[in-house]
């Protein structure tokens, strides 16, 4: 490198890259084919940022001898808050017109936290979530990438400012003459916090990102080392031109091109990410950034980014990318189903002419005006300024939300009286009255339980038995301290069943013990990684975690609930497998293995069937409609499939089973309310309100509960007894014929 030129003050091919970058996220998010790695944009603007923001403070404290962080401070809100601000006003002003309450109540929540730039946090903690998987994405989830840049803007400053202060506390300040020293810039004391930092940022992600992909997506933490990658490079071409050999720079700058451009092509969705993945785009950026440092050795690739169509594109980036989410995904959500090429490009239309009208009315006056330049404090009181503009706007749509979605109205719960439905078996008759309800054209009830407001929130308690965290405590729960011991294990739809059995557990006097682990099947499989499809090894460890459990309980009864895995499983070769008939395969084998190595540890094991799924998500649908008809649907075939390979294995087996249909759909519909109750949470998960009004049948089905009609009911039997014989019912098919539960009367809503 040389020593003696200065590196150019402003670069064009990094504006280039930035065109690339906000070029290729717009890609990938209108899923135009090729472009699946587009996301990776996102790490090419982190390099650019570290590598900007530093030269940004090199240069001052060059230039004053200092480091004002007001000063920067300023500069970076009038540069960041502005647009921010127009765009997320804007985006919750479109979300209340065309979004449903329980998508703009969401978004409401999500835009505080965008405005307070900590969108990341948020978006980290709800990704985890398993059970926020249906949900519709939120028109503001792209302020994660600004979160994540923001809380850097606030971490390196100071750190800047520590270093300048350690160097300048060992140097003397004045000279001989009581002159004030002009200093440098800490150089290798910042280099030193940003490998450091980095460092450990990058073995964090590495780690985090096969731990918890989702959340690590999202985190600062995974995410600070690519900004680390921008502050080094800027920190080791500082006072130098950088490489001035072109046998060094072409190749240099092709190889950092084709890195972007194979991120961008061969990556997908699918990846765990970012982890040691994105060290591809991460260092080809830098690569790209050292190749084009020198002004008059520029690589052809550079001079190329450096032409003015893409220079002007990476001048609009910053509201491009701002733009871009909600101009896709409102519609999209809107209409309940992706845009097609004709609605595509209509929106990347929309997309760079709002961009063109935010970068030259909103962004320039703030970044260029003189009236936000020539006082520090104009562009420090931005921030607050922008509080009180998106924070009314926010709860205004927060507050048109809950009154849309408030239970208004005097539209009755359905009863069976009012639709003629006499079935002595309560519960099935008020299901057989609710799909009535929806065959006439009834509209759904007014007062809905739970709220459709808080439908999310309906989640069945683990207490401190939440089986996601790496902790493995024993709940003793129940008839806590009896000597009949009631285990439940499966996934979430397991957990879906915990109202019901404590319900049971008090009548029938039973201590009772829940091991479900979201995502993780009771079938003895191995599934693949929830989002990226990757081995999961901490199902297969929690199978050996729950058998050791049973062996200790030895239970009096074990109930087996579960679901088949959502990301697809491995075989023996270690491949993942997510074809109907290598899942369908793989689940037998996996209930056989399970069945066989449980049965022996209980006195009995009962398999608790799957409720049958939806094909759409009750809450918006319930949300977008007034009729019972449009919120009743007919099970997805793939579940049901998946739901009798269990059944089959447990006939194989010998085992008792339960089948809970007739409790949640009649004539092959499944009405999402049932009297007034919200029957499902999601597509696969019934309420945890519905779950504990099947108590009664359930308890009964199982017998753990007696049905005091029993005895009528076999002599109704014997008396209609056929005079020719039948076919009897196979003996461990357990039918739920119980009726209602003694002071729960379906015929009223519960509240």
């Amino acid at each position: 490198m040389g020593t003696t030129d200065t590196a150019p003050a402003f670069r064009g091919d990094v504006q280039g890259m930035r065109a690339v970058a906000v070029l290729a996220v717009i890609a990938a998010h209108a899923t135009i084919p090729g472009f699946g790695g587009g996301f990776v944009g996102v790490d090419v603007f982190f390099v650019l940022s570290g590598y900007l923001i530093t030269r940004l403070i090199l240069g001052s404290i060059e230039t004053d001898g200092r480091f004002r962080v007001g000063a920067f401070y300023a500069r970076r809100a009038r540069r960041i808050v502005p647009a921010a601000t127009v765009v997320l006003t804007i985006t919750m002003i479109a979300s209340v017109v065309y979004l449903n309450f329980l998508d703009v109540i969401d978004a409401s929540r999500d835009a505080v936290w965008a405005a307070f730039f900590g969108a990341n946090l948020r978006f980290a903690t709800e990704g985890v979530d398993y059970f926020s998987l249906g949900e519709s994405p939120s028109p503001v989830q792209h302020y994660w990438s600004l979160a994540v840049e923001e809380q850097f803007y606030l971490a390196w400053p100071v750190l800047v400012a520590l270093a300048v202060l350690l160097t300048r506390g060992l140097r003397r300040s004045v000279d001989a003459e009581g002159q004030r020293i002009k200093r440098g810039a800490p150089v290798r004391t910042m280099m030193l916090f940003a490998l450091v930092g980095g460092g450990a940022s990058l073995a964090w992600s590495v780690h985090r990102t096969v731990e918890e992909p989702t959340s690590a997506y999202f985190s600062t933490f995974t995410r600070a080392w690519e900004l680390a990658a921008g502050v080094l490079v800027a920190l080791a071409l500082h006072h130098r031109a950088g490489i001035r050999w072109r046998v060094v720079t072409e190749p240099l700058a092709l190889a950092g091109l084709a890195g972007i451009v194979v991120a961008i092509t061969a990556y997908d969705t699918s990846m765990a990410f970012p982890g040691y993945e994105a060290l591809l785009p991460v260092l080809s950026t830098a690569a790209l950034i050292v190749a084009g440092a020198h002004a008059e050795v520029r690589p052809l690739v550079s001079r190329v980014l450096s032409t003015t169509p893409l220079r002007t594109i990476g001048d609009w980036s910053y509201s491009l990318y701002l733009w871009h989410w909600p101009v896709i995904v409102i519609p999209q959500v809107h209409m309940g189903r992706p845009l097609n090429v004709t609605e595509t490009l209509i929106a990347i239309a929309l997309i760079f002419q709002f961009a063109y009208l935010t970068h030259r009315f909103v962004e320039q006056p703030f970044r260029t005006g003189t009236f936000w330049r020539v006082r520090e404090w104009r562009g420090l009181v931005l921030y607050p300024a922008s509080l009180a503009l998106v924070l009314p706007a926010v709860l205004g749509g927060y507050n048109v939300a809950e009154y849309l979605g408030s239970e208004r109205g005097n539209d009755r719960a359905i009863t069976t009286d009012e639709y003629g439905i006499t079935d002595e078996d309560q519960v099935v008759g008020l299901v057989e009255a609710s799909v009535e309800a929806a065959r006439v054209g009834a509209r759904i009830p007014s007062d809905l339980t739970p709220d459709l407001l808080n439908l999310s929130d309906d989640i069945a308690d683990v207490g401190q038995c939440n089986y996601q965290l790496p902790e493995r405590p024993v709940c003793e729960r129940g008839d806590v301290g009896s000597d009949k011991v009631l285990v439940v294990t499966g996934d979430s739809h397991a957990r879906a069943w915990i109202p019901a059995f404590e319900k049971i557990a008090a009548e029938a006097g039973y201590a009772t013990y829940y091991f479900v682990k979201q995502q993780c099947t009771a079938s003895f499989v191995d599934p693949g990684r929830l989002g990226t499809g990757d081995p999961w090894p901490e199902c297969e460890d929690f199978h050996r975690w729950v058998v050791d459990r049973v062996t200790e309980l030895h239970p009096d009864l074990m109930v087996v609930a579960t679901s088949p895995p959502p990301a697809g499983v491995y075989d023996d070769s270690g491949t993942l497998v997510t074809s109907r008939e290598g899942v369908h395969d793989q689940l037998a084998g996996g209930f056989d293995d399970a069945f066989a190595t449980y049965a022996p540890l209980v006195d009995r094991l009962v398999l608790l069937e799957d409720v049958p799924r939806l094909p759409e998500e009750p809450g918006a649908c319930l949300a977008a409609h007034d009729l019972m008809r449009d919120c009743t649907f007919g099970p997805t075939d793939y579940n049901e499939e998946m739901r009798q390979v269990s059944v089959d294995a447990a006939v194989r087996a010998g085992l008792d089973h339960v089948d809970p249909t007739s409790w949640l759909c009649a004539d092959d519909q499944c009405p999402v309310v049932i009297g007034s109750t919200i029957a499902y949470r999601d597509r696969s998960h019934i309420t945890s309100t519905r779950a504990g009004e099947l108590w009664w049948p359930l308890g009964v089905a199982l017998g753990l509960i007696k049905d005091p009609n029993a005895e009528r009911k076999a002599r109704d039997k014997t008396t209609d007894a056929p005079t020719e014989p039948t076919e009897p019912a196979a003996p461990d098919a357990v039918g739920p014929t119980a009726p209602s539960s003694p002071d729960t009367s379906p015929a009223e809503p519960t509240r």
